[in-house]
Parts: structure tokens; C-alpha cells; sequence
């Protein structure tokens, strides 16, 4: 038993019977068992308790034990002079100063279901893919669990493009342009990706991606590769990135992005390249993606893109490979758009546009849904994955719940443990 459990149980109410009597018989009627505080003081404020033909309102203290009351010096804490009921598991001690102000005690060891306890302690315990894994049952997934959870996913990911258009004086351009060279970093480059995009001036941006090469020469050129050319297109386009910084008054930054442990289709000069492509063949990217009304048209924005020529006869600088288009994946492009693309359409639409919400959640549900380590566990699990709006769910519900082991605030967990049968 933890204290935070103890919490839990009353807050969500979690007992065999309600027939409570206190440690000297007298019985407790709880007519509201208060809200459950996180900050300082008492533990669950305004709540209100029937006992002795008396009704009183105040605050409740829970402890693991008794003798809590003490080591917590709460006799001498202000915060706890309004406490009409302490509440613990185990009553290991008399405190003498709450009997001498007929503070009653309720011990709740004998109304606590220990099947309770012990599906808790496998949950806490657990080390496999998640903590419930040998109790789990798909049953108990709540209805609207997915939509929820991608709310959720979408509000924090709101809060964090918010502080950027903060920052980029609520240029959303700019902010697609930062997001979109962290999704095509993939997970090796994605900070660092953006760390360059952030380094450009979008104002130059705008002008350079009207040409066909000179946003890839630029986006190479600060990479460091140009500094020594392996070839003659290396040649000219060092010349071009030379003439462009001295246009532009480009910094003169280098940001290296890593090859490491990449497969060479997700290699950085490949995805630099495609996403040059995507913002020359798209002046307008942002326009087009705010007004976009299916996930089709989204799809239609990525599925020319490829990277330059150079490229179908390459994977780095000064190799020649065999001839192969670099293009975007079905899967890269379902990628780019459940992380950066419906996010920012979300953030940009949500203070006035009502409907929002419904739409982006339609969006979710009629996209593929990701196949990664993650959704595979999920579904040995007996889960059915039907849609991107599924994946996401389990995919960040995984992330701040499970891993975390954040049971006592997982909706499964709350119906697992609230059941008293064996499983």
C-alpha cells in the first residue's frame, strides 16, 4: 500500500461496502469525500461526513498510517486546523491531539478489497511491455479511449507550436518550414534538422525557393558538405551556396547531420533534397494544407516530391550507385502528416473554427494506421488496429502512462483495479 494508492481508492470511492465505522465503533456516513487536493495541505478539501447526528464540513487527511499524523508535524501545520476526519489505512497509534479535539479516525484496511492491492502490485511490478500485460483486457479499453488520447497528444503538441509562433512572431510559414525539416530528420536528425531551418531567415526562404536547386545548395552548403567537392555538380554547387550566403548575409554556421545508423533511402542529403523539391513545387504549402479537406488531398502535396537528379544516381556525394528515384514512402508521408501536418492545422484552426476537432479526428481515423514495435506489442495483445487514429492512441498512451507506469491515472487501470474478481 503507498499513500498515493490510498488517495486513489477514496477518491474513486474503491471499497467493498460503504458501511464505515471509525476505530471506536461510531458510524461514518460520507456524504462527500472531497476533492482531491495535489497541492499543500490536507488531502481532499470540502468534503462533508455525517457521524454522532452530527453533519460536518471540512477537509479529509489520509495516511498509510496513524502515526503519519506525527512525523508529519501536521498538529502544528495551520493548513490542517479545519481536518473533520482522518482517514488511514492502518490505526498503529493513538494521536491524542486529534481525540482531544473529537477528530474522528477511520481505518480503511478491512473495507479495501486486497485483490485490489495485489493487482496493483503487479501493475507497479511489472516489466513486460506493459504493466498490466498479464491482467489486460481489450474489454476494458473505454469508449472514446483513442479520441482522447489523441486530444491530448494534439493539445500538447498545440502548446509547443504556440511557443514557437510566439517566438516567430505568429509566422505559421515559418513554423510549417521548422516542423516539416524535423519530421524529415527522422529520429537520428530531426533536432538538428531543425536547428538549421531555424538558422535561415524564412524571408530567404521565400526567395530562393522559387529556383529549383538553391534551397537544397543552402541547406547542404550550412550541412558542411560542400567544403570539399568530390565531383563537378559539387563544384557548382558550392559556388551557388558561396554566391547565396553572400546575397542573403548568411551566418557563417556550420550544423552537421549524422549518417549513423541510417538506412540510405533516410539518409540527410536524400531528405534535404526531397523537402527542397516539396517547397519549390509548393509556394503556397501552408495555404494549401490549412484548406485542405481530406486526407487524400494532404497525400497529393508529398507524392510527386522526389529529390533532385543527382540523387537517382547517388545516396552521398561523389558515390555513384545504381539508378533509383528517391521519392517519398506511402509510410514517410503518412508520417509527416499525423506529426507535423494535422498538429499544425489543429493549432491553427482550433480558437475559430468550432468544428475542428470532430474534422481533425476524421482525418486520423481515414489514414493507415503506423506500423512500428510499438502497435505490434499492442496487438499480440489481441488489439485490433484499425486506423492512424488507433495507432496514435496506443502509441502516446504507451509513452505517458506505461512506460511511466502511471496506472493509478490510466482509464484501464482504473476499471482493472476496480474490479474485485480474480483474473
Amino acid at each position: 500500500m503507498t499513500e498515493k494508492l490510498l488517495q486513489y481508492l477514496w477518491n474513486h470511492k474503491i471499497f467493498k461496502h460503504f458501511d464505515f465505522k471509525d476505530i471506536e465503533g461510531h458510524p461514518v456516513e460520507i456524504i462527500s469525500f472531497g476533492k482531491w487536493n495535489t497541492d499543500a495541505g490536507p488531502d481532499f478539501l470540502d468534503a462533508k461526513i455525517k457521524t454522532k447526528n452530527l453533519i460536518i464540513a471540512g477537509n479529509i487527511e489520509l495516511h498509510i498510517r496513524a502515526s503519519d499524523w506525527i512525523f508529519h508535524n501536521h498538529s502544528q501545520d495551520p493548513n490542517y486546523q479545519n481536518v473533520i476526519l482522518h482517514v488511514v489505512y492502518q490505526n498503529d497509534a493513538e494521536i491524542h491531539d486529534l481525540i482531544s479535539k473529537n477528530i474522528q479516525t477511520l481505518e480503511l484496511k478491512d473495507y479495501i478489497d486486497h485483490n485490489v492491492l495485489w493487482k496493483y502490485e503487479k501493475l507497479i511490478n511489472g516489466t513486460q511491455f506493459i504493466p498490466c500485460e498479464n491482467i489486460f483486457d481489450s474489454s476494458k479499453i473505454p469508449i472514446d479511449f483513442h479520441e482522447a488520447n489523441v486530444l491530448k497528444k494534439l493539445d500538447e503538441k498545440s502548446q509547443e507550436l504556440e511557443k514557437s509562433l510566439e517566438k516567430y512572431r505568429n509566422n505559421f510559414e515559418a513554423i510549417l518550414f521548422h516542423s516539416l525539416a524535423y519530421s524529415f530528420g527522422l529520429k537520428v536528425n530531426a533536432p538538428i534538422f531543425r536547428q538549421i531551418a531555424e538558422s535561415i531567415d524564412f524571408s530567404v526562404i521565400n526567395k530562393i525557393r522559387q529556383n529549383e536547386s538553391q534551397l537544397e545548395v543552402l541547406l547542404f552548403g550550412i550541412s558542411g558538405w560542400l567544403d570539399h567537392p568530390k565531383d563537378e555538380k559539387m563544384i557548382l554547387w558550392k559556388r551557388e551556396f558561396e554566391f547565396i550566403r553572400k546575397k542573403f548575409n548568411i551566418p557563417d554556421l556550420t550544423i552537421h547531420p549524422r549518417f549513423l545508423r541510417l538506412r540510405p533511402p533516410n539518409f540527410p542529403t536524400i531528405r534535404f533534397s526531397q523537402l527542397a523539391d516539396l517547397y519549390y513545387r509548393h509556394q503556397n504549402l501552408f495555404s494549401k494544407i490549412i484548406k485542405a479537406e481530406n486526407i487524400d488531398e494532404l497525400y497529393s502535396f508529398f507524392t510527386p516530391i522526389k529529390a533532385s537528379e543527382y540523387w537517382d544516381f547517388h545516396f552521398n556525394f561523389g558515390t555513384v550507385s545504381k539508378f533509383q528515384p528517391k521519392t517519398l514512402s506511402r509510410n514517410f508521408i503518412g508520417l509527416v502528416i499525423l506529426n507535423t501536418v494535422l498538429p499544425l492545422k489543429y493549432t491553427y484552426h482550433k480558437y475559430h473554427n468550432e468544428e475542428i476537432t470532430e474534422e481533425i479526428l476524421d482525418l486520423y481515423r481515414n489514414t493507415a494506421a503506423e506500423k512500428n514495435a510499438i502497435t505490434s506489442e499492442w496487438k499480440k495483445l489481441g488489439l485490433e488496429i484499425n486506423n492512424a487514429l488507433e495507432s496514435q492512441s496506443l502509441i502516446y498512451h504507451h509513452k505517458t502512462s506505461c512506460e511511466e507506469k502511471n496506472c493509478l491515472n490510466c482509464s484501464i487501470g482504473f476499471k482493472l483495479l476496480k474490479e474485485s474478481s480474480n483474473v
